[in-house]
């Protein structure tokens, strides 16, 4: 059963002896600065990680496997145990697939062009995909809420048919976090990944969804680009048969010229599905295409290392960070052509690493502390979902845990940004480590987005268990919220997911070693407790949590 919901009685004395050992030494970004968290464990890290000999840590790649073997040498040297029996490593089968060959995608009389007008991808191991006089069927946002008092497939067949599906959640374009699917702030129901599950659910054939360039957060030339040539999954074992045949986008202006030919209105339709009570309309016109797949398998790693606990060895706070990057990539002007991931994300990497080391030093607590560095996050969160979906430690006994996605290199905050607020208790622990810190925290400054759902925590999160995903803070010490994002938007312009993300021995540490430090009191606070955090009545995870408690004999 879960628990009642959470009290922080007191909690500033029960942080109190880690408190004395971590003010001192990890928030002034010191070089002497080295316990519990060393400085000079990240430096060394996060300069290693992401060196031209590890060439840009591509699963499958040797880069990939130093990377590996690394991690393992860390992890055993900063006293943690193997974490998946005797082993360090988690195998991650994976398939790539790459489509080719493509027919235009027609639908009643229209006729569309790859590339231009739609993208499509099969989520099957097969030599072929055809979808043959599938009959459309517009189902609003493709949502299934019931404790949301929401489904879009209520009183519809969709076997063997095509499901035409709007981006985001009917709320997105809100001014306000209020509304049935919390308005402007994105939920799980509006992420494109959610939309083909349900589709599949429900039986269709095919899956298209509708691009916006406001409630996707992107343009349509990232659809493009994303959806095109290879795409990596995670291989269950069998043959993705449980998967639609096809699932893919369409462009705006596909999808207005489609409901055009039906006789109907697109901005009439898309307000019609925003509405409860919205019922799935056939737009009477077939779909087809065809196209043609090759697929290779090969096999990664997850490294996972533990710190037992002393007094309940079986309940676990998961500490998550995804170790892979892009490998080599489009050259920058002076010719590299190696995607280094120094922030992205050799920084959380490295936070496993001196975070392990830190609690190590300190002492195990009560609960088992759990260290899983990742693969395949760049291909879709894979190795974290091949965990997720086969996990060493149960979920059902997994209380919390905390991820690290690119800490930042620019200096002291006021504050963090919090992805993901508002949805469970984990508030409650946020507010008490963030007040012994002295700082505060801000809101998603892009809820619509949804980052909070795309990230190495999220597969655990859609299967109940609560998590943290706290970024570094905007509003810094010197120069403010102007500076921060500032430093931001040239990371984003000139180094993501690119050539220029390097190591540079002149960065401000000051800044990830604060989120490092509280990264270290949310840990050790949970894994203080007895309690099990809850998600908030009406979130979308709360239903799976109470599942899995309930079919659980030793967790929460």
């Amino acid at each position: 059963m879960i628990r009642p919901a959470i009290t922080r009685a007191a909690p500033l004395a029960m942080l109190a002896p880690i408190l004395a050992l971590t003010a001192c030494a990890t928030t002034s970004g010191n070089d002497e600065a080295t316990a519990p968290i060393s400085l000079e464990t990240m430096k060394e890290t996060v300069r290693t990680l992401s060196s031209d000999e590890f060439e840009g840590r591509m699963p499958g790649t040797p880069g990939g496997q130093m990377t590996v073997d690394y991690l393992v040498e860390q992890f055993e040297a900063a006293g943690l145990q193997p974490g998946n029996g005797s082993s360090w490593l988690q195998e991650v089968p994976l398939v790539e697939i790459t489509a080719s060959d493509f027919a235009p995608l027609t639908v009643g009389d229209l006729s569309f062009d790859h590339g231009e007008d739609w993208v499509g991808v099969s989520y099957r191991q097969t030599p072929s995909t055809t979808i043959d006089n599938s009959e459309l069927v517009f189902v609003g946002y493709g949502i299934n809420a019931p404790e949301r008092g929401w489904n879009d497939y209520e009183g519809v067949d969709m076997t063997g048919k095509t499901a035409l599906i709007l981006v985001n959640d009917p709320d997105f374009a809100a001014e306000s976090l209020e509304g049935t699917f919390d308005g402007r702030a994105m939920t799980y129901y509006g992420r494109w990944t959610y939309k083909y599950e349900e589709a599949a659910r429900q039986g269709a054939a095919a899956a298209l969804i509708v691009h916006e360039d406001f409630a996707a957060s992107y343009g349509w030339n990232v659809v493009e680009s994303s959806w095109s040539g290879a795409q990596a999954y995670a291989d269950t074992g069998g043959d993705g048969s449980d998967q639609t045949a096809m699932n893919g986008w369409v462009s705006n202006d596909t999808a207005a010229a489609i409901f055009d030919a039906a006789s109907m209105d697109l901005a009439a339709m898309v307000e019609a599905a925003s509405e409860p009570g919205f019922k799935a309309v056939s737009l009477g016109m077939p779909v087809s295409t065809s196209f043609t797949n090759s697929y290779r398998r090969y096999a990664s790693n997850n490294v996972i290392g533990v710190l037992p606990g002393t007094e309940r060895p079986d309940e676990y706070i998961l500490h998550t960070a995804h170790w892979d990057h892009l490998g080599r990539c489009t050259p920058n002007a002076a010719g590299d052509d190696i995607c280094n991931g120094a922030v992205d994300n050799a920084t959380g990497t490295a936070g496993l690493v001196a975070l392990a080391e830190a609690h190590v030093e300190v002492g195990a607590p009560d609960r088992t502390l759990v260290f899983l560095a990742v693969t395949a996050e760049e291909s879709g969160l894979l190795g974290a979902e091949y965990y997720a979906a086969n996990p060493v430690y149960p979920l059902s006994q997994t209380v919390a845990g905390i991820n690290m996605d690119g800490i930042a290199v620019r200096g002291e905050s006021r504050d963090v940004n919090v992805r993901g607020g508002g949805k469970s208790d984990l508030d409650a622990y946020l507010a008490t480590a963030l007040q012994a810190q002295g700082r505060t925290a801000s809101p998603d400054p892009a809820p619509q987005a949804g980052y909070y759902y795309r990230s190495d925590h999220f597969p655990m999160v859609k299967r109940g268990v609560p998590m943290f995903y706290v970024k570094s803070g905007l509003d810094l010490v010197n120069g403010g919220t102007a500076a921060g994002e500032a430093a931001e938007d040239a990371y984003r312009a000139n180094a993501y997911h690119g050539p220029d993300d390097e190591y540079d021995p002149n960065w401000d540490w000051s800044g990830l070693m604060q989120d490092l430090d509280l990264y270290f009191l949310l840990a050790r606070d949970l894994a203080g407790t007895t309690d099990w955090p809850e998600w908030y009545e009406g979130d979308e995870f709360r239903a799976v949590r109470q599942q899995s408690c309930a079919a659980s004999t030793g967790g929460c």
